[in-house]
């Protein structure tokens, strides 16, 4: 199995003199392509839980569900947020058959304030992954995260998927963007996103590293304390990128790796705009299994979520 860079036989020397290495037609510094084959994972979810509400998209939420099940070979949960009784009893049977569900798929009923009891409901059930609806209101072209997902996002101990208009008969994700920071945890998330996006025949999975002006100012800061590693140039950013994704292994789904640079992480948010991506993909790690917060380059999207969202825990 072969795995390197889109059309290079051999590394070339492009630019100016003494310039990084880039495949052969890349014309942008930011911008690496690499092609790969042959990449199989296995499926790191058992577990998918759907966060139910009878709500009009009710059914569109669960038919995100039964995608992530389907793709994961995971057993499907459906958590709902009030009593049992005959009304609600019958509006899941009907949902389960239409959507060629398993009949006898646990539903667990919670009382109490919405996100908490899910939340409950996770970690009774050491559920792996939870699917929900993201959306709370809609401003133009600005999407505001809802309040029961937004709390997931923060709280949850799993890793959770938003989708942000979901739809009985799910659209194929096929542009995909993985926030990576060259971490192990990155590494494993970008092949559990490997795997997810060759069952969606992905036609681009942009691997992308934000380094905005405050990252680079506290690295410079903690190198003069002797603290850390100096700034690395762009030149360099660029290929720590381009080896980490190539670390992965070798996959038939096509990668682009990128630096995205801005003042804030919001310049992540414009280039996932940009690209017209259909999830996007944050790891974020857990220390002792305690749930951290969100980096500051990324935590914009706990309010304006661009696309699906997946965070990978």
């Amino acid at each position: 199995m072969k795995s390197g860079l889109v059309g290079r036989a051999r590394r070339a020397r492009r630019g100016r003199p003494g310039g990084p290495f880039l495949p052969p037609g890349c014309r942008n510094p930011q911008k690496v392509e690499i092609d790969s084959r042959c990449m199989t994972v296995p499926s790191p979810y058992r577990t998918v839980a759907v966060a139910s509400t009878f709500s009009p998209r009710f059914k569109h939420v669960l038919a995100e569900a039964k995608r992530i099940r389907d793709r994961f070979s995971a057993d499907l949960h459906l958590i709902y947020v009030g009593d049992r009784n005959e009304e609600t009893s019958k509006k899941f049977n009907d949902a389960l058959a239409q959507l060629q569900l398993p009949a006898d798929s646990p539903i667990h009923y919670e009382n109490g304030d919405p996100a908490q009891a899910i939340l409950r409901v996770l970690d009774r059930h050491k559920i792996d992954v939870v699917v929900a609806g993201a959306l709370e209101k809609e401003v133009v072209l600005h999407p505001f995260l809802g309040n029961v997902a937004r709390r997931l996002v923060r709280e949850a101990a799993c890793a959770v998927m938003l989708f942000t208009h979901p739809d009985v008969k799910p659209k194929p994700l096929r542009r995909i963007v993985l926030v990576a920071d060259h971490s192990e945890h990155a590494l494993h998330a970008l092949k559990k996103t490997l795997g997810f996006a060759a069952a969606e025949s992905c036609e681009r999975l942009y691997v992308i590293r934000i380094i905005t002006a405050f990252d680079k100012a506290r690295a410079s800061i903690r190198a003069d304390a002797g603290e850390g590693e100096k700034s690395r140039t762009k030149d360099e950013d660029e290929d720590a990128l381009e080896r980490f994704v190539l670390s992965a292994g070798a996959t038939e789904v096509p990668i682009e790796a990128r630096c995205i640079r801005g003042n804030t992480g919001l310049a992540a948010s414009d280039f996932v705009q940009s690209v017209k991506a259909d999830l996007l993909v944050v790891p974020m790690q857990k220390n002792d299994g305690a749930i951290q917060p969100l980096p500051s380059n990324i935590a914009w999207i706990t309010d304006v979520i661009p696309c699906n969202l997946w965070v990978i825990r």
